[in-house]
């Protein structure tokens, strides 16, 4: 049990209710501080029926069941008081909206279901941040959450509405400054990181979590910094979305370059297409997105290969090479030409990083498994050196290869 004081803690949980089996279960995980912030995260105690909050939103039962679902949260039985004041003024907020005509019951809804997603996302990734703490680091966090109250919360709800209007503000401006001739066209690329499933089945949850970590971080970093929007990650790939074509070619070119100098890594491949795509909930659907995905799949460790809407964007602009691929035959899109973009003079852009011409995503996983397990002490020679044995060579054999 820990040393720590943990008075305040506990008297503060007492006040909400919260039971001394509870309290000594969250200690001994060295949690007591989540336990805290449980009862801290909401603003007032729940005492609203399904019912009341119904009738007093102005909202039907069915349409207050649609939002709730859509925030993510399961259905509510009738006698539950679950709802809080502050629940009851968010929704007053939204049906003064729709009297005004600012919006409408399912645009409403379809704006909250993207609100839930993405606070979801967000509340995980907070509390699994601050899962790893010991019994007395829990004890003194538990201590200054119980005594500066909701203060740690407010700060971060402060962060994310400055965050959001500075987001807001930039879609308004995408918006407002887009060519009406080209709205809603995009050029879609999508990057994979060769070998990520030979590292998957090789290295622990820690190991693997850094790998995925420096790769989002890398993927972020460069992609932001050439002025395109990262849409979403996917594992061992990460979507993106540029106005501009030429512009989109350098940023897949950076993310080559980028982890082809990152030792950790392996060499990623980059698939470009342009045209018409739906936006829909932050996201993007269609046959462009579709075509840059099957791209992707097809393209060598260390390329970047875009469609002829692409190419043809971009041919003529100074500083980059572009060169046509034979066409190839993509799955449920038929035969596509392609052309692999590189920076003027390379030799052979189609084989550019560090990858060889033979198996190399073998080569390249091989060596990334190599320098994970020597970083995080997974495996080790007899002799104190750091191996390669047949851990290592069994998870490679089984690793991408690209397409000939």
């Amino acid at each position: 049990m820990t040393t720590v004081s943990t008075a305040e803690a506990i008297a503060f949980l007492h006040a909400h209710g919260v039971r001394d089996a509870d309290i000594e279960r969250a200690t001994a995980a060295g949690r007591l501080h989540l336990l805290v912030l449980e009862n801290l995260a909401l603003a007032g105690t729940p005492k609203y029926t399904q019912a009341e909050v119904a009738e007093l939103s102005g909202l039907s039962t069915e349409d207050l069941r649609r939002f709730w679902r859509a925030l993510g949260f399961p259905d509510v039985e009738p006698g539950d008081r679950a709802f809080t004041e502050e629940d009851l003024n968010v929704l007053g907020t939204v049906t003064g909206s729709i009297a005004m005509g600012v919006t409408d019951i399912d645009v409403a809804v379809q704006l909250t279901r993207v609100y839930g997603s993405s606070m979801a996302r967000i509340a995980d990734a907070e509390v699994q941040s601050g899962l790893s703490r010991t019994p007395e680091e829990s004890a003194r966090m538990a201590e200054l959450f119980a005594l500066t109250g909701g203060g740690p919360i407010t700060a971060v709800a402060t962060i994310l509405e400055h965050v959001w209007r500075r987001h807001l503000q930039a879609a308004i401006r995408r918006q407002t400054m887009s060519d009406a001739d080209t709205a809603g066209t995009l050029t879609v690329g999508f990057c994979d990181l060769v070998g990520f499933t030979a590292m998957s089945q090789q290295l622990d949850e820690a190991a693997l979590a850094a790998v995925v970590s420096r790769f989002e971080e890398l993927a972020y970093d460069t992609v932001a910094a050439g002025g395109g929007r990262v849409v979403k990650m996917i594992g061992d790939e990460v979507m993106y979305v540029v106005d501009n074509p030429t512009i989109a070619a350098h940023i897949g070119i950076a993310l080559s370059d980028a982890y082809s100098d990152e030792e950790s890594l392996s060499d990623v491949r980059v698939g470009l297409a342009y045209g018409p795509v739906l936006g829909w909930e932050g996201d993007y659907f269609g046959p462009v997105v579709n075509l840059a995905h099957r791209i992707v799949n097809i393209a060598f460790p260390g390329t970047v290969v875009v469609s002829g809407e692409v190419a043809d964007a971009i041919d003529d602009e100074t500083g980059l090479e572009v060169r046509p691929l034979r066409p190839r035959m993509l799955k449920d899109i038929g035969r596509v030409p392609l052309f692999v973009v590189g920076h003027p003079g390379e030799a052979r852009p189609q084989w550019r990083g560090r990858t060889r011409r033979m198996a190399p995503a073998r080569e390249v996983a091989k060596a990334v498994l190599t320098e994970v397990a020597r970083r995080h002490g997974l495996r080790r020679d007899a002799d104190g050196g750091d191996g390669e044995g047949p851990e290592v060579e069994a998870a490679v054999d089984g690793g991408e290869r690209p397409a000939p």
